[in-house]
C-alpha cells in the first residue's frame, strides 16, 4: 500500500491492487485532484475513512458514438417533459448526489470535504454539472470532471423521478463533443446505456 505525503504525486497506476486501490492519504486540493484525473486515478472513500485513490483494471468507459438509447427512452425524450441545463446549479446537484441511498454503501463518499473540493474545481472550470428539471423543480442530474482533452470523467448522478438521470446523461452526451466518457466502475445503469470495459493500459493511452 502506497501512502501519500504532502508532495503532490502518485505512484504508477500499474502498482494498484487487484481491486484497483492505488494509494491512501494525501489531500483533496485542486492540484492533486487534477493530477489524479489526468493520471487515470480518482478518489473514492466513505465518511470518516482516509482518502483512498483508485485506478481499476479494467476501466468502465463509454464511447459516445456507441450510446444506446432504447425505444422507450427515445419516446421520453420526444415528449420533452424535462428541461436539461449545464452548470446552472452545481451545488444542488452534488448535494442531491450525496443524499442518494446506494446499494452496498452504508454512508456517502461525497463528504462535506469532498463537496468543497469539487466546488473549487467547478469554479476553476474543471467540474461540470448537468441539471434535469421538471415543472421548474430539480429532479435529476449528474456531475463530473472535464479534462479538456475530449474526455469527461463522470462522478455521480441522481434521479428523483423515473428516467430523469437518463435524460440528463443522454442529452449531455449527445450534445457534447467528447471522444470518451470515463464511468470508472461497472453499474447496470450505465451498462444499459452502452458503457463497456476497457483495459487500464488502453484507457491510459486515451488519456495521453
Amino acid at each position: 500500500m502506497y501512502f501519500l505525503t504532502k508532495t503532490i504525486e502518485f505512484p504508477p497506476v500499474t502498482s494498484a491492487s487487484k481491486e484497483g486501490i492505488l494509494a491512501v492519504g494525501g489531500d483533496l486540493s485542486p492540484e492533486r485532484l487534477i493530477l489524479a484525473y489526468k493520471s487515470g486515478i480518482f478518489p473514492w472513500f466513505e465518511d470518516e475513512q482516509p482518502i483512498v485513490w483508485w485506478s481499476p483494471d479494467p476501466r468502465f468507459i463509454m464511447f459516445p458514438k456507441r450510446l444506446k438509447v432504447s425505444k422507450s427512452m427515445k419516446q421520453v425524450l420526444r415528449n420533452k417533459n424535462f428541461e436539461v441545463t449545464i452548470n446552472k446549479d452545481f451545488n444542488a446537484v452534488i448535494d442531491q448526489c450525496s443524499m442518494i441511498n446506494r446499494q452496498g454503501q452504508d454512508g456517502t463518499w461525497i463528504t462535506e470535504h469532498m463537496k468543497m473540493a469539487y466546488l473549487k474545481l467547478h469554479a476553476m472550470g474543471y467540474a461540470k454539472s448537468v441539471e434535469v428539471w421538471q415543472d421548474e423543480q430539480l429532479v435529476g442530474g449528474l456531475y463530473g470532471i472535464d479534462l479538456d482533452n475530449g474526455i469527461f470523467c463522470g462522478e455521480s448522478m441522481f434521479s428523483l423521478v423515473s428516467n430523469a438521470s437518463k435524460v440528463g446523461f443522454i442529452t449531455f452526451i449527445q450534445n457534447a463533443n467528447y471522444r470518451l466518457i470515463d464511468c470508472q466502475v461497472y453499474t447496470n445503469h450505465l451498462a444499459s446505456l452502452g458503457a463497456e470495459d476497457m483495459s487500464r493500459a488502453e484507457f491510459m493511452r486515451y488519456l495521453g
